[in-house]
C-alpha cells in the first residue's frame, strides 16, 4: 500500500509534541511559522543574544510546511540565473552572491555538526543531465555563461556523455551540467533537529496553534501575533510562512505552487552498483518543468517535480497534495531516466512552495510595523533558508555589519506583486501548459520558440 503522507517523516515525530499557545505572552521576538526559515532565525537570535524572550508558533507541528516535505537538496542553487542577476545588477553582485550560497552550503554542514544534528547530510554535489540536443544545448550555454561572468570549473562544468555515465546512468544521457556545491540531505530530521537546538537555545514552541491576525505596532501598542487560543505581544514579529503567506497577507507578493515527490521501496545493491550516484549527487535532467531527485540513506529513490495546477485565489488545501496525473507522470518519468526501474512506490506527497512574481526571495523588516517577512525560495530553499534566518537576525541585531555587502541588495530588493485574478490563474497556468508543451516539443527534437520565452517568463 502506498502512503499519502511524505517518507521523510517516517524517522522523525510528525506530530504536534508541544503545547498550544493559550492565553497572553509577551516576548522579545515571535516567530511565525516552525520551518526552517523562521528556526534558523531564532537560532540565530539566540546565538547573538541569549538573553533574548524568543517564542516560535506553529499552526500544525515543525515541519509540516516544505521543511518536512521538500526533495533534500541543500544547493546553492538561486531561483534568479546568473545572466539576469549581473543584467539587473552587476557581474559583480551576482559573483558576490553566488560565492555566499557557495560557502553556505559549507556552513550549513558545518552548523548541522556543531549543533549535533543527524540529518544524513552528504555533500557529492548535483547533475543536469542533457537528454537531447536541445537540453544538451541549453546546459552547455549555461556552463560557458557562467565561466564568462567569473566562475571555474571547480563551481560549475561540462560533463561527457562518458563522464555523466561515470556517476549515473541516465537513460538517454548526452553529458551532464556538474556543480559540486549541493548535498543531499533529509528535510524532517534537519527541521526537527533544528527546532531542539532551538529550544536548547531557549527560545519557545507552539504547536498547533494557528495564526488569525498580525497586527502591526501603533504609538503605545508592540506588534502582536494573535491565533485561535492566544495572542504574543513582542517588539518584533517575524512572518517566515512561505507557501501559507497569502492566507495572513500580504496576499499578492508571493502565490503557492505545488511540488509533488514519490519515493521507490529500498533498492538493491545490484541496482545502485549498475545505476551509480555512489557520492549521492542529486540529480535533475534540463527540461523546463523541473524534476529533482536524490538517492536517500536508506537507499530509495526520491523523486519529484512540478505540473500540479495552481489554484485560483492562491488556494492551499491538504486535498491538493495529491494529484493523481502528477504521480503518474513522476512514476514515468523515472522509467524513462531508469528502463529497468521496477520497483514499488511506497510514498506520494506534495506540498506548496512559495514563488515571488520576480523569482527573487527576499527578506524585509519596517520598524515603524515591527514586522519582517521573509521567504519566497521557488524551491530552492534549504540553503537560502539557512542564508536568510542568519540575514534577518544580522538585520534585526546588528544591521551596520549588511553595509558594502553586495548580495544584499540582491535579497532586500522591493517585491514585485503578483496579477489579480483571474489573470493570475490564467497566466500561470498556461505557463505550466506551455513548460510541459515545450518539454515534449525538445524530446522531439525540436527546438521551441516557447523555450526562449520560458527562459525569459520563468
Amino acid at each position: 500500500m502506498t502512503s499519502s503522507h511524505p517518507l521523510w517523516w517516517e524517522d522523525v515525530t510528525a506530530s504536534p509534541t508541544r503545547p498550544r499557545l493559550s492565553g497572553s505572552l509577551d516576548a522579545d521576538v515571535v516567530v511565525v511559522g516552525a520551518g526552517y526559515t523562521g528556526l534558523w532565525t531564532a537560532r540565530e537570535l539566540l546565538r547573538r543574544d541569549p538573553h533574548l524572550r524568543v517564542v516560535v508558533v506553529e499552526a500544525q507541528h515543525v515541519g509540516f510546511g516544505a521543511s518536512g516535505r521538500n526533495g533534500g537538496w541543500a544547493s546553492a542553487l538561486f531561483p534568479v540565473s546568473l545572466e539576469t542577476l549581473s543584467a539587473e545588477y552587476s557581474v559583480d553582485h551576482a559573483l558576490a552572491l553566488t560565492r555566499h550560497l557557495t560557502d553556505a552550503v559549507v556552513e550549513l554542514g558545518r552548523a548541522l555538526d556543531n549543533d549535533g544534528i543527524g540529518a544524513d547530510f552528504v555533500r557529492g554535489g548535483t547533475l543536469t543531465f542533457a537528454r537531447g540536443a536541445v537540453q544538451e544545448k541549453r546546459l552547455r550555454a549555461e556552463v560557458s555563461g557562467a565561466h564568462q561572468r567569473g566562475l571555474s570549473d571547480d563551481d560549475i562544468r561540462w560533463l561527457s556523455a562518458r563522464e555523466a555515465e561515470s556517476r549515473a546512468r541516465i537513460a538517454g544521457s548526452r553529458g551532464a551540467m556538474f556543480s559540486p556545491h549541493c548535498a543531499r540531505l533529509h528535510p524532517a530530521k534537519l527541521v526537527h533537529g533544528l527546532a531542539k537546538t532551538v529550544e536548547d537555545l531557549g527560545a519557545t514552541l507552539y504547536e498547533l496553534s494557528p495564526v488569525t491576525r498580525i497586527l502591526p505596532s501603533r504609538p503605545g501598542r508592540r506588534p502582536e501575533v494573535v491565533t485561535l487560543g492566544g495572542r504574543v505581544r513582542a517588539d518584533v514579529v517575524v512572518q517566515a510562512t512561505e507557501g501559507y503567506t497569502p492566507s495572513l497577507g500580504p496576499r499578492r507578493t508571493i502565490v503557492p505552487l505545488y511540488s509533488l515527490m514519490i519515493a521507490t521501496e529500498p533498492l538493491s545493491p545490484e541496482w545502485w552498483d549498475h545505476h551509480g550516484l555512489r557520492d549521492c549527487e542529486t540529480f535533475a535532467d534540463g527540461r523546463h518543468l523541473i524534476i529533482y531527485g536524490q538517492r536517500t540513506a536508506d537507499h530509495r529513490l526520491a523523486f519529484g517535480g512540478r505540473g500540479a495546477p495552481y489554484h485560483f485565489g492562491s488556494g492551499v488545501d491538504p486535498r491538493f497534495d495529491e494529484h493523481a496525473g502528477v504521480f503518474t507522470a513522476l512514476a514515468e518519468t523515472l522509467r524513462e531516466l531508469f528502463p529497468d526501474f521496477d520497483a514499488d512506490i511506497t510514498h506520494r506527497w506534495g506540498g506548496p512552495l512559495a514563488m515571488p512574481r520576480d523569482h527573487f526571495p527576499r527578506v524585509s523588516f519596517d520598524p515603524s510595523l515591527g514586522i519582517a517577512r521573509v521567504g519566497g525560495y521557488t524551491g530552492d530553499g534549504v540553503t537560502m533558508s539557512f542564508v536568510m534566518g542568519r540575514l534577518l537576525a544580522t538585520l534585526l541585531l546588528h544591521p551596520d555589519e549588511l553595509r558594502d555587502r553586495p548580495e544584499i541588495d540582491i535579497l532586500t530588493r522591493a517585491p514585485r506583486r503578483w496579477e489579480i485574478e483571474p489573470l493570475r490563474f490564467l497566466g500561470i497556468n498556461a505557463g505550466l501548459w506551455l513548460a510541459e508543451h515545450t518539454d515534449r516539443a525538445e524530446r522531439a527534437g525540436r527546438d521551441s520558440r516557447a523555450g526562449r520565452l520560458l527562459e525569459r517568463l520563468w
